[in-house]
């Protein structure tokens, strides 16, 4: 019977998906699967996959032909999956050796719906753990009482999929929003915390997070940006009142950072881009809108956007 399954899209990846399968085999265990997605590369990711078919136990490739995007990419690997268990990987990442061991253990051992843990974020020769918003450590809780506060960093602050270990039979709760190209895991992190039953954060950092990836979405300025607002409209559908004020301030954060990024847009983009932001703000409440408050930079960006609009 297989534990764990490890879904890792990847797209033209040929420069890292070696050391993201080199740290798999060192993580192989006989009850683990690997189940990779080949979401439509061009270049030599394909080849490099296949060369790990004999040093990498419980291997299992897909590709698409056509690029699916990392949403449903992610989701075919759910499908394919059979473990008791499933994390995620991205295939320019890398894991410590038996980091998911410990990941497996860690939930075994707190019978919760799913463990959240920290990371390590690798830029060059750069490394910084990041910390997991929750300060309480190998407790389980509610994912419903950790949204809020609406002014602190949370659970919902922290969307990052890879970022944990979830029990398989949580069902279409682990599936992400189809189509979406970036920002699918906005909505996803909503709705688990919405709907599991009971979560754990523990102090586990084996995710090495690649940072300033050449072609990774973070670094281009194209149309799937736009997806950006597509998925806080799925955050913000039936979305219980008291809740609202967080996925405001959250929103108007992020579509903040995005603008103070907008001269990576061509004009044509930037012009998309702006008015769908103008209109997404103008539909928000009104009363929370005026009570979300940043800080003077970002708010000036927002306000500025509005009135251009």
């Amino acid at each position: 019977m297989i534990k764990l399954s490890v879904v890792v899209p990847v797209r033209d990846a040929e420069l890292y998906i070696s050391d993201a399968l080199t740290s798999l085999a060192a993580n192989a265990h006989r009850d683990f699967e690997f189940i990779v997605v080949d979401d439509g590369s061009v270049d030599q990711t394909g080849q490099v996959i296949e060369d790990f078919r004999d040093d990498l136990p419980g291997l299992v490739v897909l590709r698409n032909e056509t690029p699916a995007g990392l949403a449903d990419a992610r989701n075919i690997g759910l499908s394919l999956a059979s473990g008791r268990y499933v994390t995620f990987m991205d295939g320019d990442d890398w894991l410590a050796p038996g980091y998911l061991a410990d990941l497996v253990g860690a939930i075994e051992r707190l019978g919760c719906d799913f463990v959240r843990v920290d990371h390590v974020q690798a830029e060059g020769r750069k490394r910084v753990i990041h910390r997991a918003p929750l300060a309480v450590r190998e407790t389980v809780v509610k994912p419903r009482e950790h949204i809020l506060p609406a002014r602190s960093k949370t659970m919902v602050d922290y969307p990052y999929a890879w970022a944990g270990i979830y029990r398989r039979d949580l069902g279409d709760l682990l599936t992400f929003p189809g189509r979406l190209h970036t920002a699918e895991d906005r909505p996803w992190i909503w709705r688990l915390h919405l709907q599991a039953s009971s979560f754990a954060v523990v102090s586990l950092a084996g995710l090495f997070y690649r940072r300033m990836v050449p072609g990774s979405l973070t670094q281009i300025g194209d149309e799937r940006q736009l997806h950006f607002f597509d998925a806080f409209e799925l955050v913000f559908d039936d979305l219980p009142e008291e809740f609202a004020a967080k996925a405001v301030r959250q929103f108007c954060a992020l579509l903040a950072h995005h603008l103070e990024l907008r001269e990576r847009f061509t004009p044509e983009l930037r012009a998309r881009f702006e008015r769908r932001g103008a209109d997404a703000l103008r539909r928000l409440p009104a009363d929370l809108l005026a009570a979300t408050t940043l800080d003077p930079e970002r708010d000036g960006i927002l306000r500025g956007l509005l009135e251009a609009r």
